[in-house]
C-alpha cells in the first residue's frame, strides 16, 4: 500500500507544486475573479494530470506492476487515480459554473472572465488556440457529463462487469475529447515556465495508451489462445475448476499469479487467480467463484473444447521472504494461490515449514479432500475453519493456532476487510508490518 500512496502523493504534490511556482496565485494582488481563473487552471491540471496517468496504467505496462508490487497494487492506483480525476473535474466544474448561478441569483456581481492579455498571444500559435476557445469549451462540459457517469460505472461495483468493461473503452474516447479541451485553454503563460510541455508530454503517453484500448491491443503481446480441455464444479462451494490447454508460446508463471481469461469476446476479460504450478506442458487450472454477473452459471455455458485467450501472468504475490516459516491464509477463493504454490512444492519441496489455514463459510467435501491431499503431497500443515462450526480467525485465534507467528512471514488471500484486521490485530502485537503479504484482488 506505501507504493500506490507514495505514487499518488509524488503526482499530486508534483503538479501542484510546479503549479505554485509558475502560477501568481500567491505573488501578485489578487482580486476573486484572478483567483478563480487561477484555481479553475489548477483543478483542470490536477485532472488531466491523473486522468493521463491512470489512461497509462489501464494498459498493465509491465514495468509500472513492477515498482508498485504486482498488478492489483497497480489497479489500487488506478482505482484512486479515477477517483481523484472525479474529484478534481467537479471542483473543476464547480469553479466554472457556481458563479454564474450566484450571479443570476443575484447573490453576487457577474465575475469578468477570460484571461489577461499577454505578449505571448501575438505569436501565430496562441492565436489559433484562441481560436478553438470556444469549440473547447463547448465539448468540454459534455466531455465532463460523459467522464462523471463513466467513472461512477467503473467504481460502483453494482453495475454488470460487462458495463465496467466497456465504461473503459468509452473513456479513452472521452479523454481524448479532454485533452483537447485542456490544450486549448491552459493558461499560454505556462507555456513558457515547462509546465504545458510536461502537462503534453503526460497526455502523449494518455494518448498512446487510449489507442491502445481503442483498437483492443491491451496485454497483446502477452496474450495466448488455448482451448478449454477440463471442466469440474464443486457444488457445496459454487466453484469451478477450469483446466486449459495453451495452444502457443506461454512464458510460464509462478505460483500465486494470475492471468486475464476471455471465455466470451462479447464479456471480455476477467481476472482469475492460477491454481496450478507451471510444469511447461501447455496446461494452466483456474478457480472461479460462480458469484457475480457473469461468473454465475458459468459452468452451464462452459463447454470441453471451446476456444479461450489468456493474457498475462500478472502479480507479485510469489511467497518470497528472509523468515524461517511462513503461515498462509485462505479465505473463500482466496485459497487458490497457495493452491499453486503447494502443487509446486509437491514438485520441488520447499526448506520452511509451512502453516495453512483455510477459512470458508462453505464446505465442498470433494474439494476439502483435494486440497487435503496437496497439502499432504507438499508437506504444508493445514487447518480447515468453517465459518459456522469453528468461528471467524482473529489475530489473536492465529496467534494461538502458530505459537511460531513472530518468526513467520504472514501471506492473505481473501476479503480485503479480512486481511486488513488480522494485519492489524498482528502489529498491534509487535508483528512487523513488511512481512505481511496481503493480494488486493480487486480489479474495481
Amino acid at each position: 500500500m506505501k507504493q500506490i500512496q507514495r505514487a499518488l502523493l509524488a503526482l499530486v504534490l508534483g503538479l501542484t507544486g510546479y503549479w505554485l511556482l509558475v502560477d501568481p496565485v500567491l505573488t501578485d494582488g489578487r482580486t476573486l475573479a484572478s483567483t478563480r481563473n487561477s484555481l479553475i487552471n489548477y483543478t483542470g491540471l490536477l485532472a488531466i494530470g491523473m486522468m493521463s496517468v491512470a489512461m497509462v496504467l489501464a494498459v498493465r505496462p509491465v514495468w509500472f506492476e513492477s515498482q508498485l508490487g504486482g498488478l492489483d497494487k497497480m489497479y489500487r492506483l488506478h482505482r484512486w487515480l479515477g477517483i481523484g480525476t472525479l474529484s478534481a473535474s467537479i471542483g473543476h466544474w464547480l469553479l466554472v459554473e457556481a458563479p454564474k448561478w450566484a450571479s443570476k441569483l443575484g447573490l453576487m456581481a457577474r465575475l469578468p472572465g477570460g484571461r489577461h492579455p499577454t505578449a505571448s498571444e501575438t505569436v501565430p500559435f496562441f492565436q489559433w488556440l484562441k481560436s478553438l476557445r470556444g469549440a473547447a469549451e463547448a465539448v468540454g462540459e459534455w466531455a465532463f457529463y460523459a467522464a462523471v457517469v463513466l467513472i461512477a460505472i467503473a467504481l460502483i461495483k453494482r453495475f454488470p462487469y460487462r458495463w465496467f468493461f466497456l465504461s473503459h473503452r468509452l473513456l479513452a474516447v472521452v479523454y481524448l475529447v479532454l485533452e483537447f479541451h485542456s490544450i486549448v485553454l491552459m493558461n499560454f503563460t505556462y507555456w513558457s515556465t515547462g509546465l504545458a510541455p510536461l502537462m503534453v508530454t503526460l497526455m502523449l503517453a494518455g494518448t498512446g495508451a487510449a489507442g491502445v484500448v481503442l483498437i483492443r491491443r491491451v496485454g497483446e503481446r502477452r496474450k495466448v489462445t488455448g482451448t478449454v480441455d477440463r471442466i469440474e464444479r464443486f457444488t457445496g462451494v459454487d466453484t469451478l475448476s477450469v483446466g486449459i490447454l495453451l495452444g502457443g508460446r506461454w512464458p510460464g508463471h509462478d505460483a500465486g499469479q494470475f492471468a486475464f481469461v476471455t471465455l466470451d469476446p462479447s464479456e471480455g476479460a476477467h481476472p482469475f487467480t492460477m491454481a496450478s504450478a507451471w510444469t511447461g506442458d501447455g496446461h494452466v487450472q483456474f478457480l472461479i467463484k460462480e458469484l457475480g454477473d457473469y461468473t454465475r452459471g458459468l459452468g452451464s455455458r462452459l463447454q470441453l473444447g471451446q476456444s479461450a485467450e489468456v493474457e498475462g501472468p500478472y502479480g507479485k504475490f510469489n511467497f518470497d521472504g528472509p523468515q524461517r516459516r511462513q503461515i498462509w491464509i485462505g479465505a473463500g477463493i482466496g485459497i487458490t494461490p497457495f493452491v499453486a504454490q503447494m502443487k509446486a512444492l509437491s514438485i520441488q519441496r520447499g526448506s520452511k515449514p509451512i502453516s495453512l489455514i483455510h477459512c470458508t463459510a462453505e464446505l465442498d467435501n470433494v474439494a476439502i479432500g483435494k486440497l487435503r491431499a496437496d497439502a499432504l503431497a507438499a508437506h504444508v500443515d493445514l487447518q480447515v475453519l468453517v465459518d459456522e462450526r469453528d468461528g471467524l480467525l482473529s489475530a489473536k485465534r492465529l496467534m494461538d493456532l502458530v505459537p511460531q507467528w513472530r518468526e513467520a512471514g504472514v501471506w492473505f488471500c481473501g476479503p480485503i476487510g479480512f486481511g486488513s484486521a488480522l494485519r492489524k490485530g498482528l502489529i498491534a502485537q509487535g508483528f512487523d508490518a513488511k512481512h505481511f503479504h496481503q493480494e488486493l484482488f480487486d480489479m474495481r
